[in-house]
């Protein structure tokens, strides 16, 4: 069996730290700034949560709602994320 095995650093959630993020997560979608990422939690400062996104052509979420300045999401609840509105 060929394995092609490398470690990248600097790869997934971590490519994004200082970034605004969308996190598409299996109950809610979040988004603020990506400040920390461990292997269970990543940490959003001004953190948000999006109840409706709209269109993915607008520049804001229809519905996006401040839930405090810094909050914690579980790492294996994370379905997909990217680059935020």
């Amino acid at each position: 069996m060929k394995r092609l095995v490398e470690e990248v650093n600097g790869e997934g959630l971590e490519a994004f730290l200082g970034e605004k993020i969308l996190l598409l997560c299996a109950n809610y979608f979040y988004t603020g700034k990506l400040v920390g990422v461990n292997e269970a939690f990543v940490l959003l400062a001004d953190a948000s949560i999006v109840y409706e996104t709209g269109p993915w052509s607008d520049s804001t979420y229809k519905d996006c709602q401040a839930i405090g300045s810094s909050w914690y999401v579980r790492i294996d609840m994370i379905e997909s994320y990217g680059l935020g509105k």
